[in-house]
């Protein structure tokens, strides 16, 4: 049986059943707010608390977005995070901060991640994850044009901190990689429930893999699926396909499902040093050029890589 497969079935009792339940229990109408990101198999410690201390080292990577870019209020993100496996056996720690504009608003997430490893064959390794964190919300009302003012929308939100909680589980190997996660569990609402401005945030549920081949000694190959259940948004798929030249060059595409095509190309100017960029092209009637020119997102990723006898290339996820 080809080694894919092996990894495959390893897996499927412990992530799919989980996957099928998310489905059944998200059935409520709502919508989804957290941040997107079209390279997110370089960073998946955002959306899965079980990767941190994955990588063997201390990992730190800096990432910003602009969503749409030319049209007013659009989306822009920067993200910050750093992680790495502890002296205890099998635990790992994590700290993010994200950083989410949109339009009148902004909101600061600063999280903490905990998972602990265990090995489940001489390859494998899975973990479990716990995430704790603290959002800061400034909602400007002042910038809004009201056609009708709605005098619950005078007072502006400054600051306005909210607890919250995830958990994730993670599972990979040398090659091959899964996750499930739910980053925020609590419903955060922002405003009094029954009044006729509601904000509420809801739980995003992530499936996250990723497979990578080599196709000859000098390439490589690696195609990534990312998929986010959120109640009452559409179901989001991503899907990419990258491909690594000579251990430095990576060039790649991605289609996210009914919304955009992206193009995705990075460097790895060292066993420790990666930089990527990528630009998406919006499907729908957003992606007119009289609307906005794209989105663009850049990465930067540096690993403190000590030893090198386990790491004879650099990591692909």
């Amino acid at each position: 049986m080809p080694k894919f497969a092996q990894h495959i079935i390893s897996v499927k009792w412990i992530v799919f059943p989980i996957f099928i339940l998310v489905l059944l229990f998200t059935n409520s109408i709502y919508s989804q707010q957290d941040a997107q990101y079209t390279q997110y198999m370089y960073n998946t410690v955002s959306v899965n608390p079980g990767y941190a201390g994955s990588r063997g080292h201390i990992s730190v990577a800096a990432l910003h977005r602009s969503q749409w870019v030319g049209l007013d209020g659009a989306p822009r993100t920067q993200t910050f995070n750093i992680h790495s496996p502890i002296g205890y056996r099998g635990v790992g720690l994590g700290l993010s901060i994200v950083n989410d504009q949109i339009g009148p608003t902004s909101e600061t997430s600063f999280d903490v991640d905990f998972s602990y490893t265990i090995y489940t064959s001489v390859e494998g390794r899975l973990s479990f994850g716990l995430k704790g964190s603290a959002n800061l919300l400034d909602v400007r009302f002042s910038e809004l044009n009201q056609f009708a003012p709605d005098q619950t929308l005078q007072q502006n939100i400054d600051n306005r901190l909210t607890p919250n909680i995830g958990a994730g589980v993670y599972y990979h190997t040398n090659r091959f990689y899964a996750g499930l996660s739910v980053p925020r569990f609590l419903e955060t609402s922002h405003f009094d429930e029954s009044s006729l401005s509601t904000a509420k945030e809801q739980m995003n549920f992530y499936f996250i893999t990723g497979y990578v081949w080599d196709l000859n000694p000098f390439l490589k190959f690696k195609p990534a699926l990312l998929t986010k259940v959120t109640q009452g948004a559409p179901l989001q798929v991503d899907v990419s396909a990258n491909f690594m030249m000579n251990e430095k060059f990576i060039l790649g595409g991605a289609y996210r499902w009914d919304a955009a095509f992206s193009g995705m190309a990075g460097f790895q100017i060292s066993n420790k040093f990666l930089i990527g960029i990528a630009y998406d092209k919006e499907t729908t009637e957003l992606g007119s050029a009289r609307f906005n020119d794209g989105s663009f997102e850049v990465i930067l990723r540096y690993d403190f890589i000590t030893t090198k006898g386990n790491l004879k290339s650099p990591r692909f996820f």
